[in-house]
């Protein structure tokens, strides 16, 4: 196509930012999307799907992406420019105007807020000014970092590399954005069962070097990835079959089903993807598995790939998880150097390999749809379905999408074989769960239980029931509020249907009886608020009014009174569940639908304890 360029001309440092990416991008070869023999038409596009780590080099280079940048990737990758700015403005951790080379992001999220967050962000409003006034250093308030177990929490975007603080203070903060060395928070520390035998998910956490293939195939690493050459493709579709393995970022759709529909799919190219945009408040799991087991997701996706037919696969990595994505990037050019990925994989003539993609903070590339439109350099926003990724996905070609933990269940399954997998557990929840624990609970952190553990168990397994328990947040800003009286219930999708509940991605967020529910309510309205990418009316608007309602009702300034106000939220919550595209909007007022209904509101006080912002 012809092009429109901008007047403007990149920097030097700019040129060459872009210029280290597209010149060194792996994906051009069979199977990638500039591949001539794969029919698409992608290659027409030029490297579109450059877009995103295009503007990441930008922004790491120098803060910004000014309209001289803006033109010369669209010119190097043959993009639109207007097409190329409704992307750049879509994600949160983009810039189109001049900021602070230097930006601290600080958690105010449901995780952080009522433990140090909003006291955090007083101190760095002291030191540093209002949010986001300072030309060379500054800060911002920020959504859950994927931290809650360490809060508050702090995540360092800067031209000298990024970072993460947790528990952060305002001396270790300003001293980061100083250039002082950040050691990022170790994974081990978040995970209270390391080294216990009866793990499985969690086995090797604590137990071997994340960066040292040798250590990892010493603790059995890779012999997942042998049998499966050594069985087949279908042995294995069939294995995870039988398994009954669902998925475990939320939706929990049978792993089977999808795998099935593409290793069945007639068309020579599909395509594997990895959601690692771990983004729900309170969910820190997927975090602790990439940081401390990289190779076991590496060797997952290896067998899945295989498995499905891929040649190509795509590790979405969240762009707050710096140091899950450079654990990532080492297991895989470890793996690439040694054998386990490329044209010859292990020697068996199977061809697989596969790139990492750096998220850029949007909340909405969760969704798997909205995920394949940001790997495809657009902005992410759902695609209505049908069609289903399996049928025409990543490229339009047949693709798996699978999060982190569903991916390394699949090493297991071929080990021990599918029955043995679903021996644990009962119906569709099978296996066994990660939860994430935090809020007040004594020992925080991930932890590996069996589905039908009951939640009073697992609580346990923390350090006991929390003293003046009085709410848990189970299953993340998307779930639902569960009260002290509901412990009981088996974590299965089963057991917490039952109770008007879900496992979700398996956050288990605890408030005791001090906590303002006015506020936590209002703060995940705001998260939804700010999440919803705008592309459908119900959840564009409803979020927005049902975010209003709460801020009302926290102020004590009600329209027409209590009843009235509680009726609106109840008709917004009806509109955004029946009608938005996705789930985002089909699910932002479930967790304040619960709250109501428990009577949660107005417990512990209607006002801000530390300070009221917007």
């Amino acid at each position: 196509m012809d092009l429109t360029l901008l007047a403007d001309a990149p920097t030097t440092a700019e040129r060459a930012a872009v210029d280290a990416v597209v010149g060194s991008a792996p994906g051009t070869g069979p199977g990638s999307p500039t591949d001539p023999a794969d029919g698409t038409g992608a290659a027409d596009e030029g490297r579109r799907d450059l877009l995103l780590p295009a503007f990441h080099a930008v922004m790491d280079a120098v803060g910004w992406i000014s309209r001289g940048a803006l033109s010369y990737v669209c010119e190097t990758l043959h993009v639109p420019p207007a097409e190329a700015y409704g992307v750049a403005t879509f994600y949160a951790l983009f810039s189109v105007t001049p900021r602070a080379p230097r930006i601290a992001h600080v958690c105010d999220d449901v995780g952080c807020a009522a433990f140090g967050g909003e006291d955090l962000c007083a101190a760095m409003e002291e030191r540093l000014g209002p949010e986001g006034s300072g030309e060379e250093v500054t800060w911002t308030r920020s959504p859950c970092l994927g931290l809650c177990e360490r809060a508050p929490a702090v995540f360092l975007q800067t031209t000298h590399g990024h970072g993460q603080i947790a528990p952060a203070d305002a001396d270790a903060v300003t001293h980061a954005l100083d250039g002082e060395d950040v050691a990022g928070p170790d994974p081990v520390v978040s995970t209270p069962q390391a080294g216990s035998p009866d793990l499985e998910l969690l086995s090797r956490v604590g137990v071997v070097d994340p960066g040292d293939l040798d250590s990892y195939r010493a603790a059995g690493g890779y012999a997942g990835l042998r049998r499966a050459l050594a069985v087949g493709p279908a042995r294995v579709v069939d294995e995870i079959t039988v398994a009954s393995l669902t998925g475990r970022g939320g939706a929990a759709f049978p792993t089977g089903t999808k795998w099935s529909a593409v290793a069945g799919s007639p068309d020579p190219v599909k395509y594997l993807v990895c959601n690692a945009d771990e983004s729900e408040p309170g969910t820190f799991k997927d975090r602790v598995l990439m940081e401390a087991d990289p190779f076991a997701l590496v060797e997952a996706m290896t067998v899945a790939g295989i498995a499905v037919g891929a040649r190509l696969g795509y590790l979405y990595v969240r762009g707050e998880y710096p140091a899950a994505e450079a654990a990532l990037l080492r297991a895989i050019s470890e793996a690439r150097r040694h054998g386990y990925l490329g044209d010859d994989v292990m020697g068996s003539g199977r061809v697989f390999d596969l790139e990492v993609r750096r998220g850029a903070g949007a909340y909405i590339c969760g969704e798997e749809t909205a995920l394949m439109n940001s790997l495809e350099g657009r902005r992410g926003e759902p695609r209505a379905k049908p069609p289903f990724p399996t049928v025409s996905g990543l490229f339009g070609k047949p693709t798996v999408i699978n999060n982190v933990e569903t991916l390394v269940n699949v090493l297991r399954i071929v080990e021990q074989g599918g029955p043995a997998f679903a021996s644990v557990g009962s119906g569709r929840s099978t296996g066994t769960k990660l939860f994430c624990l935090s809020g007040v609970v004594a020992r925080p952190g991930v932890y590996e239980v069996p589905m039908g553990t009951t939640l009073r168990e697992l609580l346990e397994l923390a350090g006991g029931v929390p003293v003046g328990l009085k709410a848990i947040l189970l299953g993340g800003a998307a779930g639902s509020f569960v009260t002290p009286d509901q412990l009981d219930v088996p974590l299965t999708l089963e057991g917490t249907r039952e109770i008007g509940a879900t496992l979700g991605s398996g956050v288990v967020l605890c408030f005791d009886e001090s906590t303002d529910f006015a506020a936590v309510l209002r703060r995940i309205a705001g998260f939804f608020r700010d999440e919803s990418c705008g592309q459908c009316v119900p959840c564009r608007v409803g979020t927005v009014r049902q975010e209003e309602a709460l801020a009302r009702i926290e102020r004590g300034r009600e329209i027409g009174g209590r009843t009235v106000e509680l009726q609106l939220l109840d008709d917004v919550d009806r509109v955004m569940t029946d009608a938005s595209i996705c789930g985002l909007g089909q699910t932002a007022a479930s967790a304040v639908r619960s709250a109501l209904s428990l009577g949660l509101i107005g417990s512990g006080g209607g006002a801000r304890r530390n300070g009221d912002h917007p």
